[in-house]
Protein backbone atom coordinates (compact mmCIF):
# COMPACT_ATOMS: atom_id res chain seq x y z
CA UNK A 1 0.00 0.00 0.00
CA UNK A 2 1.35 3.32 -1.28
CA UNK A 3 0.89 6.91 0.02
CA UNK A 4 -0.29 8.29 -3.20
CA UNK A 5 -2.74 5.47 -3.28
CA UNK A 6 -4.24 6.04 -0.61
CA UNK A 7 -4.05 10.03 -1.65
CA UNK A 8 -6.13 8.83 -5.15
CA UNK A 9 -8.70 6.85 -3.21
CA UNK A 10 -9.26 9.95 -1.22
CA UNK A 11 -9.43 12.34 -4.26
CA UNK A 12 -11.73 10.19 -5.87
CA UNK A 13 -13.92 9.86 -2.65
CA UNK A 14 -14.12 13.70 -2.37
CA UNK A 15 -14.61 14.48 -5.79
CA UNK A 16 -17.40 11.71 -6.74
CA UNK A 17 -15.36 11.33 -10.39
CA UNK A 18 -11.98 9.32 -11.31
CA UNK A 19 -11.72 12.45 -13.93
CA UNK A 20 -12.44 15.06 -11.66
CA UNK A 21 -9.59 13.20 -9.19
CA UNK A 22 -6.96 13.11 -11.77
CA UNK A 23 -7.16 16.48 -12.62
CA UNK A 24 -6.77 17.64 -8.99
CA UNK A 25 -4.09 15.10 -8.78
CA UNK A 26 -1.90 16.13 -11.91
CA UNK A 27 -2.54 12.51 -12.76
CA UNK A 28 -3.25 10.75 -15.91
CA UNK A 29 -6.60 9.31 -15.52
CA UNK A 30 -5.45 5.45 -16.86
CA UNK A 31 -2.75 6.06 -14.57
CA UNK A 32 -4.88 6.91 -11.47
CA UNK A 33 -7.70 4.18 -12.02
CA UNK A 34 -4.46 1.45 -12.21
CA UNK A 35 -3.10 2.87 -8.49
CA UNK A 36 -6.65 2.39 -7.41
CA UNK A 37 -7.08 -1.27 -8.72
CA UNK A 38 -3.95 -1.95 -7.13
CA UNK A 39 -5.21 -0.68 -3.90
CA UNK A 40 -8.24 -2.51 -4.04
CA UNK A 41 -6.49 -6.33 -5.01
CA UNK A 42 -4.25 -5.68 -1.98
CA UNK A 43 -7.43 -5.09 0.23
CA UNK A 44 -8.84 -7.63 -1.61
CA UNK A 45 -12.27 -5.52 -1.63
CA UNK A 46 -13.91 -3.21 -4.53
CA UNK A 47 -13.75 0.37 -2.98
CA UNK A 48 -15.94 1.85 -5.76
CA UNK A 49 -18.91 1.15 -7.79
CA UNK A 50 -17.78 2.89 -11.13
CA UNK A 51 -21.01 4.31 -13.01
CA UNK A 52 -20.92 5.97 -16.70
CA UNK A 53 -20.68 9.81 -14.94
CA UNK A 54 -19.20 9.13 -11.50
CA UNK A 55 -17.84 6.40 -8.92
CA UNK A 56 -19.86 6.11 -5.65
CA UNK A 57 -18.38 4.75 -2.56
CA UNK A 58 -18.57 0.74 -1.52
CA UNK A 59 -19.59 -0.34 2.10
CA UNK A 60 -15.96 -1.50 1.89
CA UNK A 61 -14.69 1.82 0.85
CA UNK A 62 -16.95 3.94 3.06
CA UNK A 63 -15.49 2.22 6.14
CA UNK A 64 -12.25 2.39 4.63
CA UNK A 65 -12.13 5.59 3.59
CA UNK A 66 -12.13 7.42 7.37
CA UNK A 67 -8.92 5.39 8.16
CA UNK A 68 -7.03 6.95 4.79
CA UNK A 69 -8.13 10.19 5.23
CA UNK A 70 -6.25 9.68 9.15
CA UNK A 71 -3.07 8.19 7.71
CA UNK A 72 -2.35 11.06 5.27
CA UNK A 73 -3.32 13.48 8.10
CA UNK A 74 -1.11 11.88 10.14
CA UNK A 75 1.58 11.95 7.64
CA UNK A 76 0.92 15.56 7.22
CA UNK A 77 1.11 16.79 10.42
CA UNK A 78 4.69 14.10 11.39
CA UNK A 79 6.45 16.26 8.22
CA UNK A 80 4.86 19.56 9.45
CA UNK A 81 6.19 19.35 12.87
CA UNK A 82 9.48 17.89 12.11
CA UNK A 83 9.58 20.86 9.72
CA UNK A 84 8.87 22.76 12.23
CA UNK A 85 11.88 21.29 14.66
CA UNK A 86 14.37 23.06 11.89
CA UNK A 87 12.99 26.51 13.08
CA UNK A 88 12.52 27.28 9.29
CA UNK A 89 10.23 29.91 8.95
CA UNK A 90 7.98 28.38 5.86
CA UNK A 91 5.38 26.11 5.13
CA UNK A 92 1.99 25.93 4.09
CA UNK A 93 -1.53 26.90 5.85
CA UNK A 94 -4.81 25.83 4.18
CA UNK A 95 -7.65 28.27 5.24
CA UNK A 96 -11.22 28.06 4.37
CA UNK A 97 -13.44 31.12 5.21
CA UNK A 98 -17.45 31.86 4.41
CA UNK A 99 -18.56 33.70 1.42
CA UNK A 100 -20.08 36.62 3.83
CA UNK A 101 -16.08 37.59 5.01
CA UNK A 102 -13.78 36.35 1.82
CA UNK A 103 -13.76 39.48 0.03
CA UNK A 104 -13.85 41.83 2.52
CA UNK A 105 -11.54 40.12 5.10
CA UNK A 106 -9.14 38.61 3.66
CA UNK A 107 -7.34 41.39 1.43
CA UNK A 108 -6.78 43.51 4.88
CA UNK A 109 -5.25 40.16 6.70
CA UNK A 110 -3.14 38.71 4.59
CA UNK A 111 -1.26 41.38 2.60
CA UNK A 112 0.64 41.92 5.96
CA UNK A 113 1.23 38.53 6.49
CA UNK A 114 3.11 37.76 3.12
CA UNK A 115 5.39 40.55 2.82
CA UNK A 116 6.40 39.82 6.75
CA UNK A 117 6.65 35.87 5.81
CA UNK A 118 7.14 35.18 2.33
CA UNK A 119 7.90 32.07 2.65
CA UNK A 120 4.91 30.79 4.16
CA UNK A 121 2.30 29.94 1.39
CA UNK A 122 -1.41 30.48 1.96
CA UNK A 123 -4.43 28.33 -0.09
CA UNK A 124 -7.70 29.63 0.62
CA UNK A 125 -10.54 27.58 0.74
CA UNK A 126 -13.74 29.74 0.31
CA UNK A 127 -17.09 27.65 1.31
CA UNK A 128 -20.20 27.55 3.69
CA UNK A 129 -19.92 26.57 7.49
CA UNK A 130 -21.11 23.19 7.30
CA UNK A 131 -18.78 22.85 3.89
CA UNK A 132 -15.75 23.95 6.37
CA UNK A 133 -16.26 22.35 9.31
CA UNK A 134 -16.12 18.93 7.81
CA UNK A 135 -13.06 20.19 5.80
CA UNK A 136 -11.51 20.80 9.47
CA UNK A 137 -12.58 17.31 10.45
CA UNK A 138 -11.33 16.02 7.98
CA UNK A 139 -7.90 17.67 7.66
CA UNK A 140 -7.98 19.19 4.44
CA UNK A 141 -7.99 22.52 5.59
CA UNK A 142 -5.97 24.15 8.42
CA UNK A 143 -8.60 26.53 10.07
CA UNK A 144 -11.73 28.32 9.12
CA UNK A 145 -12.82 31.97 9.23
CA UNK A 146 -16.64 31.74 10.28
CA UNK A 147 -19.31 32.66 12.61
CA UNK A 148 -19.65 32.37 16.18
CA UNK A 149 -20.52 30.70 18.27
CA UNK A 150 -19.87 26.87 16.64
CA UNK A 151 -20.89 23.72 18.87
CA UNK A 152 -18.34 21.03 19.16
CA UNK A 153 -16.38 19.65 21.87
CA UNK A 154 -13.59 18.60 18.55
CA UNK A 155 -13.34 22.41 17.53
CA UNK A 156 -11.54 25.38 19.35
CA UNK A 157 -12.88 28.94 18.52
CA UNK A 158 -10.76 32.24 18.91
CA UNK A 159 -13.06 35.43 18.72
CA UNK A 160 -11.39 38.12 16.21
CA UNK A 161 -14.37 40.76 16.22
CA UNK A 162 -18.17 41.54 16.53
CA UNK A 163 -19.77 43.93 14.18
CA UNK A 164 -23.28 45.39 13.56
CA UNK A 165 -25.27 44.35 11.01
CA UNK A 166 -26.97 47.39 8.49
CA UNK A 167 -30.35 48.01 6.95
CA UNK A 168 -30.40 48.25 2.96
CA UNK A 169 -32.69 50.03 1.60
CA UNK A 170 -33.73 51.57 -1.80
CA UNK A 171 -32.73 55.16 -1.57
CA UNK A 172 -35.95 56.47 -2.30
CA UNK A 173 -37.11 54.50 0.84
CA UNK A 174 -39.83 56.04 3.15
CA UNK A 175 -37.28 54.89 6.09
CA UNK A 176 -34.31 56.08 4.16
CA UNK A 177 -33.59 59.22 5.99
CA UNK A 178 -33.24 57.35 9.60
CA UNK A 179 -30.28 57.21 11.80
CA UNK A 180 -30.97 54.27 12.35
CA UNK A 181 -33.53 51.52 11.92
CA UNK A 182 -34.64 48.25 13.30
CA UNK A 183 -35.69 44.63 12.03
CA UNK A 184 -39.27 45.41 13.32
CA UNK A 185 -39.50 48.21 11.47
CA UNK A 186 -38.77 45.93 8.49
CA UNK A 187 -41.22 43.21 8.90
CA UNK A 188 -43.58 43.90 6.62
CA UNK A 189 -40.81 44.38 3.95
CA UNK A 190 -40.36 42.21 0.84
CA UNK A 191 -36.85 41.08 2.17
CA UNK A 192 -34.01 40.06 -0.41
CA UNK A 193 -31.92 37.54 1.70
CA UNK A 194 -29.14 35.07 1.15
CA UNK A 195 -29.50 31.49 0.15
CA UNK A 196 -29.77 28.36 2.94
CA UNK A 197 -26.24 27.63 3.84
CA UNK A 198 -24.85 30.64 4.47
CA UNK A 199 -24.88 31.76 7.89
CA UNK A 200 -25.38 35.28 7.81
CA UNK A 201 -28.99 34.12 6.20
CA UNK A 202 -29.09 32.13 9.51
CA UNK A 203 -27.65 34.95 11.75
CA UNK A 204 -30.10 37.50 10.25
CA UNK A 205 -33.95 34.91 10.88
CA UNK A 206 -32.28 34.40 14.26
CA UNK A 207 -32.47 37.75 15.23
CA UNK A 208 -35.71 38.20 13.45
CA UNK A 209 -37.01 35.31 15.68
CA UNK A 210 -36.17 36.64 18.66
CA UNK A 211 -37.90 39.65 18.03
CA UNK A 212 -40.60 37.35 17.30
CA UNK A 213 -40.86 38.33 13.80
CA UNK A 214 -40.64 36.95 10.27
CA UNK A 215 -38.66 38.72 7.37
CA UNK A 216 -41.38 37.95 4.32
CA UNK A 217 -38.46 36.62 1.91
CA UNK A 218 -39.38 37.52 -1.43
CA UNK A 219 -35.48 36.70 -3.22
CA UNK A 220 -32.78 34.77 -2.37
CA UNK A 221 -29.28 34.49 -4.16
CA UNK A 222 -25.76 33.33 -3.14
CA UNK A 223 -24.32 36.79 -3.21
CA UNK A 224 -24.71 40.66 -1.70
CA UNK A 225 -23.22 42.02 -4.96
CA UNK A 226 -26.70 40.68 -6.52
CA UNK A 227 -28.82 41.49 -3.31
CA UNK A 228 -27.44 45.31 -3.42
CA UNK A 229 -28.52 45.58 -7.73
CA UNK A 230 -31.99 44.32 -6.36
CA UNK A 231 -32.30 46.72 -3.31
CA UNK A 232 -30.85 49.61 -5.68
CA UNK A 233 -33.43 48.33 -8.33
CA UNK A 234 -36.36 48.97 -6.44
CA UNK A 235 -37.13 45.17 -5.03
CA UNK A 236 -37.01 45.34 -1.46
CA UNK A 237 -34.95 45.73 1.29
CA UNK A 238 -31.99 43.62 2.71
CA UNK A 239 -29.23 43.18 5.47
CA UNK A 240 -25.42 43.29 5.11
CA UNK A 241 -22.71 42.62 8.13
CA UNK A 242 -20.88 46.03 8.44
CA UNK A 243 -17.60 45.29 6.54
CA UNK A 244 -20.42 45.04 3.37
CA UNK A 245 -21.24 48.00 3.43
CA UNK A 246 -19.55 50.17 0.90
CA UNK A 247 -21.07 53.17 -1.60
CA UNK A 248 -23.87 51.50 -3.99
CA UNK A 249 -26.19 53.77 -6.22
CA UNK A 250 -29.65 53.47 -5.40
CA UNK A 251 -28.66 51.91 -1.61
CA UNK A 252 -29.00 53.29 1.83
CA UNK A 253 -27.18 51.61 4.39
CA UNK A 254 -28.57 52.24 7.93
CA UNK A 255 -27.29 50.79 10.96
CA UNK A 256 -29.91 48.44 13.10
CA UNK A 257 -30.60 49.02 16.38
CA UNK A 258 -30.80 46.34 18.82
CA UNK A 259 -28.74 43.61 20.93
CA UNK A 260 -29.26 41.03 18.62
CA UNK A 261 -28.21 42.94 15.53
CA UNK A 262 -24.83 41.68 15.45
CA UNK A 263 -22.27 38.85 14.53
CA UNK A 264 -19.18 37.46 16.21
CA UNK A 265 -16.27 36.68 13.28
CA UNK A 266 -14.06 33.91 14.45
CA UNK A 267 -11.19 31.51 14.00
CA UNK A 268 -12.40 27.66 14.19
CA UNK A 269 -9.86 24.76 14.10
CA UNK A 270 -9.79 20.92 14.83
CA UNK A 271 -8.58 20.92 18.86
CA UNK A 272 -6.86 17.40 17.96
CA UNK A 273 -5.07 18.89 14.66
CA UNK A 274 -1.20 19.31 15.09
CA UNK A 275 -0.80 23.15 14.33
CA UNK A 276 2.20 23.99 12.63
CA UNK A 277 4.26 26.92 13.62
CA UNK A 278 3.20 28.70 9.99
CA UNK A 279 -0.34 28.25 11.34
CA UNK A 280 0.41 29.63 14.72
CA UNK A 281 1.55 33.05 13.35
CA UNK A 282 -0.93 33.22 10.63
CA UNK A 283 -3.31 33.05 13.45
CA UNK A 284 -1.68 35.77 16.07
CA UNK A 285 -1.49 37.98 13.13
CA UNK A 286 -5.14 37.82 12.18
CA UNK A 287 -5.61 38.73 16.20
CA UNK A 288 -3.28 41.36 16.60
CA UNK A 289 -4.61 42.73 12.99
CA UNK A 290 -8.39 42.87 13.87
CA UNK A 291 -6.83 44.23 17.56
CA UNK A 292 -5.45 47.32 15.82
CA UNK A 293 -8.12 47.58 13.28
CA UNK A 294 -11.24 47.87 16.01
CA UNK A 295 -8.66 50.07 18.27
CA UNK A 296 -8.39 52.41 15.69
Amino acid sequence: MEVHQLRYFCAVARYGTFTRASEIEHIAQPSLSQQILKLEAELGARLFDRLPRSAKLTVFGKAFLPKAERILRDLQEARTELRDMSGNEKGEVIVGIIPTIAAYLLPRLLSDFTVHHPLINIKVVEDITPTLLQRLHEGTIDLAIAALPIEGIELACIELFEEKFYAVLPQKHRLASRASISLAQLNREPFLLLKEGHCFRDSVIAACHKLKISPRIVFESGQFATILAMVSAGMGVSAVPAMAVQPKAGCKFIPISGKHSTRVVGIVTARHHYQSRSQRLLMKHMQDSCQKHRAA
